[in-house]
């Protein structure tokens, strides 16, 4: 049995992932999905000062409060930065990190370097009444929807679930000194559905930082695959045993 912590990317809140829990919980694994500060039930603490660093802490608190090990750690979108500097302090808890159509950095890049296209939202919020809250994108005309979501049943519940994104998130870098974060096993998790303009995806590198042949895969859908395509998204973590 593993343990699979999986974390949202901005924006959204644990919540996104209650499809795909019970699937995984059912293959007799233990499953936890918290919200990261600043969303979902922690939403009320959302605040200037929420950033990377912040997210980092809450999921290392969270992987040692909870004593969580051979950790198979799935970071969405945003969260592939905060994934890579958890891994990066806790190497020897995390079985599997797992890219699920995520920013996937280097030792001190930002959101900005990884997908420079962050910048722009930074701009617009420094134009806000506020300049440090970024909100969520709107929603597009189909195929793009919201996050690639385009049912509107799925749409409504989607937006019940987001908040702003702190800018700080966006600027802070990340950690990957560690050389033993280098030895743990990666897999990329692409959702090949429509994406809006400006959105660039990283090549994977042929080999994993410990060597072995690069593992990707492909969903056919939209940004949110957990809300579009749970089952199918479960069966590919499901592979990773």
């Amino acid at each position: 049995m593993s343990t699979f912590l999986l974390v949202h990317g901005a924006w959204h809140s644990g919540r996104c992932w209650e499809r795909v829990v019970p699937l995984l919980e059912s293959a007799g694994h233990r499953v936890v999905a918290p919200s990261l500060t600043g969303y979902g039930d922690k939403s009320h603490l959302l605040s200037p000062e929420v950033g990377l660093d912040t997210h980092v802490d809450d999921i290392v608190t969270l992987i040692n409060e909870e004593d969580l090990t051979e950790v198979v750690l799935v970071g969405h979108s945003y969260a592939g930065l905060v994934i890579s500097s958890v891994a990066n302090q806790a190497p020897d808890r995390i079985e599997h990190l797992v890219y699920l159509d995520a920013m996937v950095p280097e030792d001190g890049e930002t959101a900005i370097d990884v997908q420079p296209i962050s910048q722009n939202l930074i701009d617009l919020a420094a134009k806000s009444g506020n300049g440090w809250r970024v909100p969520p994108l709107p929603e597009q005309p189909p195929p793009f929807g919201l996050f690639g979501v385009t049912d509107p049943a799925d749409v409504a519940w989607l937006r019940t679930m987001l908040s702003d994104q702190p800018v700080r998130c966006l600027q802070q870098p990340v950690r990957l000194d560690n050389p033993a974060v280098n030895a743990i096993p990666r897999t990329h998790i692409h959702c090949v559905g429509a994406k809006p303009a400006g959105l660039v995806r990283r090549p994977v590198p042929a080999l994993q930082p410990n060597g072995s042949p690069a593992q990707v895969w492909e969903l056919p859908t939209g940004h949110d695959c957990m809300v579009t395509m749970p089952a199918e998204l479960s069966e590919l973590l499901l592979k990773l045993q």
